[in-house]
């Protein structure tokens, strides 16, 4: 499976803030989109939108033990992860996890080229596991009852317990 058949299926909606926004703002955007990491990008007239890292509600919070609520007026370039790991519409989603856990992050932008295209998240990758898991398109006793005769279980596995 490739990056680009998670972005077919989850839309390329992609949440951003400009760099020189306060994490403030880049908090209040992660509500509203209700994500964990947000792009960061450098709007210049000369260069176009460029990519210029990723802040993330774990970058926040590292640095408000770090440094105190002040950290909130300031701008997203001072907490934010330069350079970030990316990946492209091509590359495989096995290639992502390992990004993801060699360099311990959750959300991966997606360029092809230079152009951000989206942005692949663990979420992203456990719905399409569980997706797979279920069997898509078959009826849901049936990927149960599936799922239960693989793992080998010999009792009734009963949803939202």
């Amino acid at each position: 499976m490739k990056v680009e058949d998670i972005l077919r299926k989850k839309g390329t909606r992609i949440g951003m803030v400009r760099i020189n926004e306060t994490v403030t703002t880049a908090l209040r955007l992660m509500k509203a989109e209700n994500t964990g990491a947000l792009v960061v990008k450098d709007v210049c007239r000369t260069e176009g939108n460029t990519v210029v890292g990723v802040i993330s509600e774990r970058d926040v919070v590292r640095a408000l033990v770090d440094r105190g609520p002040a950290i909130l007026e300031q701008a997203v370039s001072a907490l934010m992860t330069r350079d970030p790991y990316c990946c492209s519409p091509s590359d495989s989603v096995r290639h992502v996890l390992s990004l993801m856990d060699e360099h311990g992050i959750r959300h991966v932008p997606v360029l092809e080229g230079s152009t951000l295209v989206g942005v692949v998240s663990v979420r992203d990758l456990i719905r399409r596991q569980l997706e797979e898991l279920s069997g898509e398109g078959v009826p849901a006793a049936a990927a149960t009852a599936a799922a239960t005769a693989a793992e080998g279980w010999d009792f009734p596995v009963v949803a939202n317990q």
